[in-house]
């Protein structure tokens, strides 16, 4: 006999009954079952006796209870050793108590081969198989089970079925044998069980048929509970968090009483229900009543509760009143702070944590790093990942899935991209994490190739997964028609077409692709489209300037007395952008916002702030702003874009350093704004330093800052520095391919501009409206009329690009600047859109430049049309008739315009030095370096004409004599300011004049016979384009 049941030296004294030792021998084996003591009485008893003097109770009390108190599975092979030597009965007992015991031990192969080798079973056996089975998660093996007892004749008791009810809903792919299932339990009317109940409304609950769950908890007989909370809880897994609380409602009206459970599944469900707050106090209350409090489960839902809420002083308040914290507590309460962008107080409280708590896991670094995922915090996001490989969780999925997130929302999307590909074992969330994190930093091809190893992995996917990619192909300028039908397409194969987060995502991406005919009829298709939905509705009408059909949505949301919330606002403000938007629409949604009370939250009176600048009406974006007490940096954001869209950029300065003084958190929309103001001003080192500050803030990374900085450097005229900032192809957005072209297209450089877009084709960038206008300006200023009118060909027939006002505007000045005038008229005659005042302004310049008269006048005419106070028509149309010698014209048109008291603007130039800014009119002689510049330009007017300088006196526009005239030119602003810059401009530095009117064409030829006698090289920019000055020759080869 094993020393494990070898008996004590001096055996307890105990009864012994007899009629136990009886009952065993009844329940022996045959003889032919024992395998070395075939029936053998006395055996039977020695050992029995035996057993029962034994000191461990697990083995003391088997002949009684087999191996039902049995925990260590040592002792328990060794007491089947003992049944099967035959030295005690192996009795249906200790056959279906073994089974048990295997089972729990997770053993469910001996488990089996101790059930098959069972010589009769009865309804026990087949009990404790099947839920063995279940228990370890063979549900298919389970279902055979479970058909075989059926066919042995037994029924099933209330806990098989509920286990195999069990393995139904745990397997996701059993529904039809958990209907089957529920038609055997009304059969057997054990409907009223609870544990069968609980069982049938969570397999309801999981495959989402929350109507059955409901019907089976009306039909039940009686109802407690257990059986609400199942039913809350399949609602709550369902994503109907009101329906919970209503669940929750009628069963207190029942009269059942709270459990640990049911206060759980209420409390998880109130964070999803942000916009209730009163509902969490309400639940709060509720817990304390049914004294819940100091329950650990419902405290740690409490805390999460408040914390979603932004609560947090709330939250910490219910922590630090638990009377025990696990490590949920506190995961709970970093996750809070970690919500609320609180990282110093979550770290602080993981500090805490690791002084008086043992145990962390996977979720409190999941959690740390979420308080870490912003470009400030990126340093204490390394530290923790750093503690990660300590504690030995680097390789959890689920700590990598949120380091993927952590490095791309701190802008280091190579970090995630090497931590995706270095991750041994990869689920759903790690690969919608890594989508994500190329939508957000621009690489949308690279999303789209990243799902399409996805799909030819034929892994698995989710509503996250399709709702990103179709993200992707309309994100950063990125408009990926066919893609985005294609996951339309296999959202639909995949059984997604209702569900809310995709329909919403294609929405918004149909809207953005400017197809709103098929945008709506998605909504119209979707069951119960939320506010989400409405909300991208109504965006889509807004982005695709369609205010009237975006204001009929929103009179159909409130219709349907639905809730509405800012983001609905904001976006219905954003649909209204002129004059008569504001007037028809805007104002009376002004009344309605102070009526139903929305005027009090600060994003709307940011739109409201930003609705009134884009109407035309700054005073009134100016008036909101100056009645705000506390001024948020968004709101500082919206003024300073109101601002910028109406050209007062000393303002939008001026505001920039408020916000720095004042200690206000900058963001990227701040440095956008602030990057904007100084390109319009063209003042470099403003722009250089606005650049410093955003490196040192960390947001060079941000995709808006960089391009914003590149547009800067671009219209100051510094390629270099806009082609160093540039990003890889992989995350180049079609914005930044724009400035790119652009900045090409004002320089002159049409070579450089048509490579770069045929890149941009090739990177799988889709061109847009302001691409073709950056082309066709550059071929305008080029004189390459027949590859300008290819590109606008195809412009619309190719990429399907509908031809604006702005692209027939170069057409008309590509014809015009080339002399073909009658091409120009008949253009302007057969062109999809009514003429503005740029066309018709664009051709008076170009009947100017070669002094067709006739055809000047027919343009002045339309420009006085159709704004009697647009001084370009009269001043345009007077220089033509200046050029032609035609005098009295041009006093007609002078006494005109005094008449209609029209104000020409006066020219002027300027240049930066010494962080000043000195500004010259025509003739000025107010500077304090007058004589200086009078000195500078008598010499440089000696020196040029020796290098063979000779006046056009054409550019005069006075009728004086040719002394006067030339006089006249040497009174030029442009040439006032190039003197003053070769006074005090440091040697072998470029020389920077700004213009605000288009270039003279005599002081254009004086700059160029400057450059030849001066090192340095001087830029002159002027409305329209640079002007690069060297060794006498001009980079727009004097056509411009």
């Amino acid at each position: 006999m094993s020393k494990l049941l070898r008996p004590l030296s001096s055996p307890l004294k105990r009864t012994r009954p007899r009629f136990l030792i009886k009952s065993l021998h009844s329940h022996s084996l045959h003889p032919s079952q024992s395998l070395l003591y075939p029936n053998n009485p006395s055996i039977y008893n020695t050992t029995i006796i035996t057993l029962l003097s034994h000191r461990n109770p697990e083995i003391g009390h088997f002949p009684q209870k087999g191996f039902t108190l049995v925990r260590d599975k040592t002792v328990g092979k060794a007491l089947h050793c003992v049944c099967v030597k035959g030295l005690v009965p192996f009795c249906v007992l200790y056959y279906n108590t073994l089974i048990n015991l295997y089972a729990r031990l997770d053993d469910v192969g001996d488990a089996r081969k101790v059930f098959d080798e069972m010589p009769e079973r009865n309804e026990a056996s087949w009990n404790t198989i099947v839920s063995g089975v279940v228990r370890v998660g063979l549900y298919g093996e389970a279902a055979g089970l479970f058909r075989g007892m059926r066919r042995s004749g037994f029924m099933g008791n209330e806990f098989v079925i509920g286990s195999f009810v069990a393995a139904c809903t745990r397997s996701e792919e059993m529904m039809c044998e958990g209907f089957q299932v529920h038609g055997l339990v009304v059969k057997l009317g054990i409907v009223g069980d609870v544990f069968v109940g609980s069982a049938v409304l969570h397999f309801y609950g999981a495959y989402g048929i929350i109507g059955e769950a409901r019907k089976f908890l009306e039909g039940m007989p009686s109802r407690n509970t257990v059986s609400w909370t199942s039913l809350m809880l399949a609602c709550s897994d369902a994503g109907q968090l009101k329906d919970v609380v209503t669940l929750y409602r009628k069963m207190r009206e029942e009269g059942h009483d709270c459990s640990e459970s049911t206060l759980t599944t209420l409390i998880s469900s109130c964070c999803g229900m942000l916009e209730h707050e009163g509902i969490g106090f309400q639940v709060l209350g509720h817990v304390i009543k049914c004294g819940f409090e100091c329950n650990v489960s419902v405290g740690n839902s409490l805390v999460s509760l408040f914390g979603n809420l932004g609560n947090f002083e709330d939250a910490r308040y219910i922590f630090d009143g638990m009377e025990e914290h696990d490590t949920i507590s506190w995961n709970s309460l970093i996750t809070t702070y970690a919500h609320n962008q609180l990282c110093d107080e979550a770290l602080g409280c993981f500090k805490l944590m690791r002084n008086v708590h043992d145990e962390v896991d996977a979720a409190t670094f999941s959690s740390l790093l979420v308080a870490c995922d912003s470009v400030g915090s990126s340093m204490n996001g390394k530290s923790v990942h750093g503690l990660t490989v300590k504690f030995g969780l680097d390789r959890s999925t689920c700590v990598c899935n949120t380091l993927i997130t952590m490095y791309s929302c701190c802008g280091s999307p190579e970090d995630a991209e090497f931590l995706f590909l270095e991750m041994s074992l990869r689920d759903i969330i790690s690969w919608n994490s890594m989508l994500t994190c190329y939508v957000q930093h621009g690489g949308s091809m690279a999303t789209l190739e990243l799902m399409t190893e996805l799909m030819a992995r034929k892994l698995p996917t989710n509503h996250v997964t399709f709702a990103t990619a179709v993200a992707a192909c309309s994100s950063q300028g990125l408009i990926c028609l066919g893609s985005g039908r294609a996951l339309h397409a296999l959202a639909i194969v995949n059984g997604l077409q209702d569900n809310a987060v995709v329909g919403n995502s294609l929405v918004t991406f149909y809207g953005k692709c400017y197809l709103m005919t098929v945008s709506t009829r998605v909504f119209q298709k979707m069951q119960e489209p939320d506010i989400i939905a409405w909300n991208a509705l109504i965006g889509g009408y807004a982005e695709n300037q369609e205010p009237s059909e975006a204001v009929k949505a929103f009179r159909a949301l409130r219709r349907g007395s639905r809730f509405l919330n800012y983001i609905t606002i904001i976006n219905i403000l954003s649909s209204f952008s002129s004059p008569c938007d504001l007037y028809t629409y805007g104002q009376p949604i002004h009344g309605y916002i102070v009526s139903a009370g929305f005027e009090s939250d600060e994003y709307v009176k940011n739109s409201l702030i930003t609705m009134y600048a884009k109407c035309g009406d700054p005073d009134s974006s100016s008036f909101i702003f100056s009645g705000l007490e506390d001024i948020s940096l968004v709101t500082y954001n919206s003024m300073i874009a109101a601002n910028a869209r109406h050209g007062r950029g000393e303002d939008t300065l001026k505001l920039f350093r408020t916000m720095y003084d004042t200690s206000i958190e900058l963001d990227q929309f701040s440095f956008s704004a602030a990057f904007a103001a100084t390109a319009n001003l063209a003042i470099l080192e403003e722009g250089k330093m606005i650049h410093s500050l955003a490196v040192k803030l960390g947001f060079d990374w941000n995709l808006h800052v960089k391009n914003a900085a590149m547009d800067m450097y671009g219209k100051c005229g510094e390629i270099s520095d806009l082609l160093s900032l540039l990003p890889p192809t992989i995350y180049r957005s079609r914005l930044s391919w724009n400035i790119l072209i652009s900045a090409y297209a004002r320089h002159g450089v049409f070579d450089q501009a048509k490579e770069t877009f045929r890149q941009m084709l090739e990177s799988g960038v889709k061109p847009d409206h302001v691409t073709f206008v950056s082309l066709l300006s550059a071929c305008s200023h080029r004189g390459l009329v027949d590859e300008g009118l290819a590109y606008f060909e195809s412009m619309t027939k190719e990429f399907g690009v509908p031809a604006a006002i702005e692209h027939c505007v170069c057409i008309i000045d590509l014809f015009g600047r080339s002399g073909r005038f009658s091409e120009a008229e008949k253009f302007i005659k057969e062109m999809p859109i009514e003429p503005n005042g740029l066309a018709w302004r664009s051709l008076l310049s170009s009947c100017r430049k070669h002094g067709n008269l006739e055809l000047g006048k027919v343009a002045a005419q339309h420009l006085i049309e159709l704004g009697p106070s647009d001084d370009s028509a009269y001043v345009l149309y007077s220089n033509a008739c200046a050029i032609s010698g035609r005098w009295v014209d041009v006093e007609n048109v002078r006494s005109h315009m005094e008449l209609q008291n029209v104000k020409k603007q006066p020219a002027c130039s300027w240049v930066k030095f010494n962080n000043r800014v000195s500004c010259f009119g025509m003739g000025d002689l107010s500077h304090p370096q007058a004589e200086q510049i009078s000195a500078k330009l008598k010499k440089l007017k000696k020196l040029i004409a020796e290098a063979g300088y000779i006046p056009d006196t054409s550019f005069a526009l006075h009728d004086t004599d040719d002394e006067q005239k030339e006089h006249n030119l040497w009174n030029h602003s442009e040439r006032i300011a190039l003197a003053f810059a070769l006074i005090n401009s440091a040697p072998a530095r470029p020389i920077r004049v700004f213009k605000n009117l288009r270039v003279c064409g005599d002081c254009h030829s004086v700059y160029k016979y400057v450059s030849a006698i001066v090192p340095e090289m001087i830029i002159l920019r002027d409305p329209y384009r640079f002007h690069h000055f060297s060794n006498g020759k001009c980079s727009c080869d004097d056509y411009w």
